[in-house]
């Protein structure tokens, strides 16, 4: 299973596990992003840049350059049908397209579907949003958090 982390999960994650204290925790996360099957997006890349420095946001992605990767254009032409849906049109957040930010959500969900792997995100199901999850939801894409990844993976600290 390929697990695409969205910037809230690689913000907890740079946030919370810091390398001198979790090693063994480090030690998974890089084996699982050099194999593969840990995966995030370049607009993920983009947003964490705002929050942590390069050395940080580059130490992701120090096992496998395709770690953030740009969106292919089978990935595109889901986004598409994501937004094509008028309720999912909520999901894109104004201020952001108005400021010229970062905007990560469509390209997590599309990277997902297009690998038939699950989102990693903070985000919670709401009743009537158009959040991750929910698009998640209605196409049929596995959506876990940090916690849920952990737990199906069997990482214990």
């Amino acid at each position: 299973m390929i697990y695409v982390f969205d910037t809230n999960c690689l913000s907890n994650v740079l946030n919370h596990y810091y390398q001198d204290r979790f090693p063994s925790f480090w030690e998974r996360f890089d084996n699982a992003v050099a194999e593969g099957s840990v995966v995030s997006v370049n607009e993920c890349k983009l947003e964490l840049t705002n929050k942590f420095s390069s050395e940080e946001v580059e130490r992701l992605s120090a096992y496998n350059q395709a770690f953030f990767a740009k969106p292919t254009a089978e990935e595109m032409k889901f986004v598409t049908q994501i937004y094509a849906r008028p309720h999912f049109q909520h999901n894109l957040d104004k201020k952001k397209l108005l400021e010229g930010g970062y905007f990560a959500d469509p390209f997590v969900i599309a990277r997902a579907k297009t690998t038939d792997g699950a989102v990693v995100t903070e985000e919670a199901l709401r009743e009537n949003a158009a959040k991750i999850p929910n698009i998640c939801k209605y196409f049929d894409i596995p959506c876990l958090n940090l916690e849920g990844f952990l737990l199906e993976r069997d990482w214990k600290f």
